[in-house]
């Protein structure tokens, strides 16, 4: 009995002591991963709007109800997560959006949208698809599809819709389709929203 006691307090002492430890380490790199995550926040809005002043961007709140039917009229799975204006909305807009039906889970991309609708840039927040193969979004031969077009919305080539095409990256037409959503949804909310 007494070797039963002296084992549960042994373990009970090492639980403690994980689990201060481990909060402890939380505490710790909490404010520097959160300026990490305001930092790559800013650099995607600044890379889908390189002409923009830093301080020209402003969040907004999102519109729920808006997003909601959004994400719903499109069929994905997938959320408007974050909404800026630029210069007040007379330049653009910068909407984040995350489509779950990546290959590798979430993708969330940022995009730009100029005042007129046109897609002024696409920049990746997260993304962990097949190496090789749907990483290859990130490259800019792929995202610079959606670059510079003025539309309602795009489609996987491959699949046919309406729109304008996307060619789908070789071996990767889940990822495509992900980050077609994603920017998708971004064009919808701007054009319901605004």
């Amino acid at each position: 009995m007494n070797k039963i006691i002296k084992n549960t307090l042994i373990l009970t002492v090492i639980t403690l002591v994980a689990g201060l430890l481990l909060g402890a380490a939380y505490e710790i790199t909490k404010e520097p991963i959160a300026q990490s995550e305001e930092n790559a926040k800013r650099e995607a809005w600044q890379a889908v709007f390189p002409d923009a002043d830093a301080d020209a961007f402003e969040s907004v709140d999102v519109d729920t109800d808006i997003a909601n039917q959004v994400i719903k009229d499109l069929g994905i799975s997938g959320s408007i997560d974050e909404v800026c204006t630029v210069d007040g909305g007379e330049t653009g807009y910068v909407i984040t959006t995350t489509d779950g039906e990546g290959y590798g889970g979430d993708i969330q991309v940022t995009v730009g949208i100029t005042a007129d609708g046109t897609v002024s840039g696409v920049s990746f927040l997260s993304i962990s698809e097949t190496a090789g193969l749907g990483m290859k979004a990130t490259e800019a031969s792929f995202y610079e599809q959606y670059v510079g077009v003025q539309t309602d919305q795009f489609y996987v080539s491959k699949d046919g819709g309406e729109g304008e095409p996307i060619d789908a990256l070789s071996g990767a037409t889940i990822t495509t389709r992900a980050v077609t959503g994603a920017v998708n949804a971004a064009l919808a909310y701007f054009q319901n929203a605004f």
